[in-house]
């Protein structure tokens, strides 16, 4: 461990504040009765354990106390996290959830340290670090790629948005995750977690098991401690599947509540970022940090009035009291034991206060899938060009046509899994102004909102809806792609409207959770709904990186 024993192990006279600190550390890995998990019976990968780890399962409430007592400096912490990285990630269980670290962490770690002392601290993300997605643009020594070698090198003219939030927020931008490559946007066979740059990522519960996607290396760094938190993106899923498979919280805001430049694109109309933590009270903290209005995201003029910049007032222990709660039955079916979940989820939220609406139909839920698909045809090969644009005249990428010679060319290394069948019908596509586009999106807007989410919330007076977020983690499979089993993200991702997955407890060692979504720029009311539910559930449990599982 050394760092004189990682600071005494955080001065041994500070154990019981952490374990019950109120900043978030609540839920760390005690599962509820109903919750205990199966025990698997494969032996543990032989690499450092999680529980060795000086920061394991310490929310940013716990660092910024540390930090604030002088038992540990930011410049410590973020050692401490690559020291992890390099042990956890890249060595023993070989997660592959980060493409790379920033070679300047520990010099901005030391001067976030020199302007504490100085001035006091900016604000609760003050010297925390933090992984970022590897779509989301930083002007530094890092590259922004998706995962492809098209990218390799590709370093953006300046900060994206949410990078520039954060380190105004006083965050150590400590790494890029893995991710599918080009955020699964690539092919219908593809492997999620897997990119040429990054290899195949892998789920700390279970390591051939598939941590989902798209921001996989995101929540597998979150769930094996590799940060204080980290940010995701989603067009459909891409946060909520990954938090539901590696056992964190996810949070998808409202499109339009954190921008999106610098982002590489799929779909203006259903593209959003969002923190990935091992707790709702970090992915509150972290959410405040990103929103903003952005001269360069016309999607965020909408937030104004309608985004806060700190979420932690709705951590309410009671927060479920009085609330009216919609099941969405159509989303359970899917798997017996999951359902069983739901079902204990369900009876605890009636018992924490809340009034469950069972039986809540999203009656446009099979109709709305196929405008939003082309829809995403349309404005990917669009956006994608308009990125490509903005890295400057010397990118060896101009177009998506580019990015589908270069995968040709190079299809040992880009295409030895899975081909490029979606890169090809969106650039069949022509101008946002064509009737196929206009229409559909005009379709999308009506079938997600006004008859879909809008309707069902509307009609039932309800507050949220819930639903399980999907099943366990499948078994990665490079030869037939994933193996979805069940999800319910599709009516909050394509209306554009907030989701935030929860754990709720484990399959056979396998982590699966509950998704609160409701309306437009309801992140508060869902933070607070979520929060209460960790707290009476308790269902996050550290991962154990088993080789496999021998049920």
């Amino acid at each position: 461990m050394s760092m004189k024993d990682a600071k005494e192990s955080w001065k041994i006279g500070r154990r019981t504040f952490l374990k019950s600190s109120a900043g978030g550390a609540l839920v760390a890995a005690s599962v509820g009765p109903a919750c205990t998990p199966e025990e698997p019976s494969s032996s543990e990968v032989k690499a450092p354990e999680a529980g060795d780890f000086v920061l394991d399962e310490k929310s940013i409430a716990d660092l910024q106390e540390a930090m604030s007592q002088g038992d540990l400096s930011a410049q410590e912490i973020t050692q401490l996290y690559l020291q992890r990285i390099d042990e956890i990630d890249r060595k023993g269980p070989e997660l592959r959830a980060l493409i790379e670290v920033n070679p300047e962490a520990v010099e901005i770690a030391a001067a976030l340290d020199r302007e504490r002392r100085e001035k006091g601290p900016r604000g609760p993300l003050h010297g925390i670090p933090i992984i970022l997605k590897d779509n989301i643009d930083t002007h530094d020594q890092m590259t922004t790629t998706a995962g492809s070698l098209a990218l390799e090198g590709s370093i953006p003219p300046q900060d994206s948005f949410v990078a520039q939030r954060l380190r105004e927020a006083g965050a150590v931008l400590l790494g890029k995750a893995n991710l599918s490559e080009w955020a699964n946007f690539r092919s219908d066979y593809s492997s999620s977690g897997w990119s040429a740059r990054g290899g195949q990522c892998r789920n700390p519960y279970a390591l051939d098991r598939n941590p989902c996607g798209s921001s996989s290396g995101s929540a597998v760094a979150a769930s094996a401690n590799l940060a204080a938190a980290t940010i995701g993106t989603e067009t459909n899923g891409s946060i909520v599947c990954p938090s539901n498979a590696n056992g964190v919280v996810g949070l998808k805001p409202t499109v339009g509540l954190v921008s999106r430049s610098g982002i590489i694109p799929i779909s203006a109309t259903q593209d959003t970022a969002g923190p990935i933590t091992r707790t709702v009270s970090d992915a509150a903290m972290v959410l405040g940090a990103l929103t903003g209005i952005d001269a360069r995201d016309g999607a965020t003029k909408a937030s104004e009035g309608n985004g806060l910049k700190d979420y932690r007032e709705f951590l309410d222990p009671d927060g479920l009291k009085g609330a009216r709660i919609g099941i969405a039955r159509q989303y359970f079916g899917f798997n017996p034991r999951v359902d069983d979940l739901g079902e204990e989820a369900i009876r605890l939220i009636e018992k924490a206060g809340a009034t469950i609406v069972d039986s809540v139909e999203i009656q446009t839920r099979r109709q709305m899938g196929g405008p939003s698909y082309t829809v995403m045809l349309y404005e990917f090969k669009a956006g994608l060009n308009a990125y490509l644009a903005s890295l400057g005249p010397n990118a060896g990428m101009r177009t998506l046509e580019d990015i589908i010679a270069f995968n040709e060319a190079n299809r040992d290394l880009e295409m030895p899994f899975f081909e490029q069948n979606v890169f090809l019908e969106s650039q069949e596509k022509g101008e946002l102004s064509e009737k196929e586009y206009v229409d559909a999106l005009s379709a999308v807007r009506t079938l997600s909102r006004e008859k879909g989410l809008d309707l069902a919330l509307g009609e039932n007076d309800l507050d949220a809806i819930i639903a399980p977020s999907g099943g366990p983690a499948w078994m990665t499979d490079h030869v037939n792609g994933d193996h979805f089993s069940g999800g319910s993200s599709s009516p909050a991702a394509i209306s554009g409207y907030p989701n935030i997955s929860v754990p709720m407890g484990l399959i056979h060692g396998l982590p699966v959770g509950l998704s609160f979504f409701g309306s437009a720029w309801s992140e508060s009311t869902l933070i607070r709904f979520a929060f209460a539910f960790e707290q009476v559930s308790r269902a996050r449990s550290k991962p154990m990186f088993l080789k496999t599982l021998e049920i």
